[in-house]
Parts: structure tokens; sequence; C-alpha cells
């Protein structure tokens, strides 16, 4: 088992709107819970994103800083040279908009992505905003996952790359050609970009989501006690779902 893991932190002062960046704080203590060594790296905007990471991270932003973290992502070879090596990426919301073809930036404007998985993103209306429950792709073992969504993005995946999961409450990806999934799941070389509207920060909602990430690195994981934190949130985000309607 791999001893240390290092975690690339993607422009957080562009993407940081949502606190996504506590998704790297979960993933470094879950680590360190299991006697693991976790670095924490953060890539600051105007940085090429290197390769020789082991975890990606991209969170969420609004459109410029968003439309800046694309630009830079996009001159950033070293990206999809540690993915198609084996790395994986993380990407939340605006993230994951950005890692795809094209997106909606401020006033209309069409803005290209990094072009690193299949994927366009258009404008919707009305706004995403509130509880979101998804059902993960059954080949990845995971319980329900929990959070909040909040974007007016509309998302269409490309013949290659499948969802993360089927929406039981909210609206996720969005786009009437696929309705009621979320996110995405792409195999680029020998590494893997999983993608999500989902904020909370995420990780700390699905501790079994930050266990595949890290299991994506090291092999497989000892389990953990739960951690009440997250089950409390877990808990209340589920009886906020069943309020709402779950399908």
């Amino acid at each position: 088992m791999t001893s240390s893991i290092r975690i690339a932190l993607v422009y957080p002062e562009l993407l940081g709107t949502y606190g996504d960046g506590g998704n790297a704080l979960v993933l470094a203590r879950r680590a360190a819970w299991r006697g693991l060594h976790a670095e924490v790296v953060e890539v600051t905007a105007g940085q090429p994103v290197p390769s020789g990471f082991d975890l990606y991270l991209y969170g969420g932003g609004e459109d410029d800083p968003q439309s800046l973290a694309a630009a830079g992502t996009r001159d950033s070879p070293g990206l999809r040279r540690a993915v198609e090596q084996g790395a994986t990426v993380l990407a939340v919301c605006a993230g994951l908009q950005v890692l795809g073809s094209h997106f909606p930036g401020t006033d209309g404007r069409r803005v290209e992505g990094s072009g690193l998985v299949d994927l366009e993103t258009v404008p919707g209306a009305p706004r995403a905003v509130g509880d979101l429950v998804v059902e993960p792709d059954a080949t990845l073992g995971l319980p329900l996952l929990y959070g909040y969504e909040n974007h007016t993005g509309r998302t269409l995946l490309g013949p290659g790359v499948r969802p993360l999961g089927r929406v039981r409450s909210g609206l996720g990806n969005g786009h009437e050609a696929q309705p009621d999934v979320d996110g995405a799941i792409a195999e680029v070389g020998a590494g893997r970009v999983i993608a999500t509207y989902l904020h909370g920060p995420v990780l700390a909602q699905n501790p079994a989501l930050a266990d595949l990430l890290l299991a994506s690195v090291v092999g497989t994981l000892p389990p953990l006690d739960p951690d009440p934190a997250a089950e409390a949130a877990r808990a209340l985000r589920a009886a906020r779902a069943r309020q709402t309607g779950v399908r």
C-alpha cells in the first residue's frame, strides 16, 4: 500500500465559492485516520496545473473566475498527462464544466473548456437550487450521495462518458436529452475523472466517496468507524429529501 498521497487543490481562490476546498481536508483526514500521509498542495491561479499528483480537486465558482480556471487548465498539459498515467480527478459543479468542451460564460458567451472529458454545458432555466440526492452507478459500490446544488448549467455527456448516478431528488445535469442523471465518470488513459453537481462539500457528507478516491491511489483501505458528523449530515439531507419528494 502506498504510504503517501499527493493531492492538488486546483485554483481554490477561483473555484472555492461553495466551500468545496473542504474536500481536500476530508481526504487528508480520512487518510490520516488510517496512518497514511496525505500532502495537500494548492495550485493557485496563474500557475499551470502540474503533473505528479495522485488526486486533483476542482470546486465550484462564479462565471468569470470559472473562465479563468478554464484558461489555466487548457494551458496545462500536466493535468492530462497525470490522468492518463493513472491520477484521479474529482470535479464539482463549475469544475465539472471546466473539464468539458464548452460552458456558458458571462453575457451568454460560450467559453472553451479544457476538453479533458467529453461533455458540454449549455445555459438553462430556472436555476437549480436546493438539495440533491443521487443514486450512484452500481459499479461504484456506494450508498446514496447527498448534498446541494446551485447552478444554471445543463450538461450533456458524450458517448464515452457515463453519469455518476441517477437523480433521486433535485436536478443534477438537467439536460433534456439525458434526464434525471448527475455528474460524469470518464476513463482517461489509466486514470479517471469523477464529476458531480453535489456541493456540501460532497466528501464531508459522503465519506464512502472519499474512500473510493483514496482507494484509487493506495488500493484496499482498512475500514473506519462511522463518522458521527457525516452521519448526522446525511440524516438531515435524507429527511429533507423525503419532505420534498424522492423519485
